[in-house]
């Protein structure tokens, strides 16, 4: 993967400043962006978002007027939203995550605070990363079909009642695993050769970061520019529910708590015409069958210019 310095002072830069992510104060975090960017860019703006949809046309509107970089502020679904339009095009992305989890910017070694991404952006180089995609729709993360989006469905109502934190949304997995009642059948077509599977979870993996913190294997799959397809041996609550508690005591053991894939293109297939697909924390209802596959070197991010990864640095 080719890197190119990256001259900040001759660029013109659009934040999109997701209000609906995270917990903090957002006038505080407008704040300090505008301070640390606004003097260092050759023409700068702060687009503030209220609504998750509103994402998808504030950044095409920043590639239509000419912007060089749009910087995503938010969790990994407004990295998502925002990536989906840059991706193919010569745009660069900057990152300031701003969510729970933040596996994208974790994964791009950013840095998991504000200011250590912001300094990332005002010396950076540009890589080109691999992004995931499921019938046109751009993922950085994972997607999932089975359990895990039902679990996103319980998270919302959670969310609103406790507000956002990682507290809530591990107790949301708990109580969503009780109301799990029956498994997908499905068919995966993955290089030419077809395999039947009784699950209560798929989980397609490009986050090699994400992989690594719930203690299972497939990182160097996804490094080498591929899926890693986790497919839940499990079929019913109470086993599901203890391979969940493994992954969150780091404890897993993949062979038998999961079937794995590794692969850049595959099929999925599901007697149901229509399923529901969470993507990087987001859900869809789409179309079976599902077709993903990965597009290599199709999007331009800023990272840290000496290579340091700032978010290790600051887990040590």
């Amino acid at each position: 993967m080719q890197d190119t310095p990256f001259d900040l002072s001759q660029a013109r830069l659009c934040v999109i400043l997701n209000l609906g992510s995270g917990k903090k104060d957002d006038g505080k975090v407008a704040a300090r962006i505008r301070e640390l960017l606004e003097p260092r860019c050759a023409g700068f703006e702060l687009r503030h978002v209220h609504k998750g949809r509103d994402i998808v046309p504030f950044t095409e509107k920043a590639v239509a007027d000419g912007f060089d970089v749009v910087v995503a502020a938010g969790g990994d679904g407004t990295q998502s939203a925002v990536a989906g339009v840059l991706a193919g095009t010569d745009v660069v992305m900057g990152v300031l995550p701003g969510g729970t989890f933040n596996y994208f910017a974790r994964d791009l070694g950013v840095g998991e605070e504000l200011d250590d991404a912001l300094e990332t952006i005002t010396d950076a180089k540009v890589i080109e990363v691999d992004v995931g995609d499921i019938d046109g729709l751009v993922f950085l993360n994972n997607v999932s079909l089975g359990a895990y989006p039902h679990i996103l469905k319980t998270r919302e109502n959670i969310y609103r009642r406790w507000g956002r934190s990682r507290i809530a949304a591990y107790w949301s997995v708990l109580v969503a695993m009780r109301r799990l009642r029956r498994p997908m059948d499905l068919t995966a077509h993955v290089d030419g050769e077809e395999r039947h599977f009784t699950t209560a979870l798929v989980f397609v993996a490009r986050s090699a970061y994400q992989l690594d913190s719930f203690g299972l294997e497939g990182a160097d799959a996804i490094n080498r520019g591929e899926f890693a397809v986790l497919i839940a041996k499990a079929r019913k609550p109470l086993p599901l529910l203890r391979s969940a508690m493994r992954l969150a005591l780091g404890f897993s053991a993949q062979d038998s708590d999961f079937d794995v894939l590794t692969t850049d293109e595959l099929t999925i297939e599901t007697p149901k015409k229509r399923q529901l697909v969470a993507h990087d924390g987001e859900k869809s209802a789409m179309r079976s069958p599902l077709h993903l596959k990965v597009r290599h070197a199709d999007l331009k991010v800023l990272v840290p210019a000496d290579g340091r990864n700032k978010t290790a640095e600051a887990e040590k």
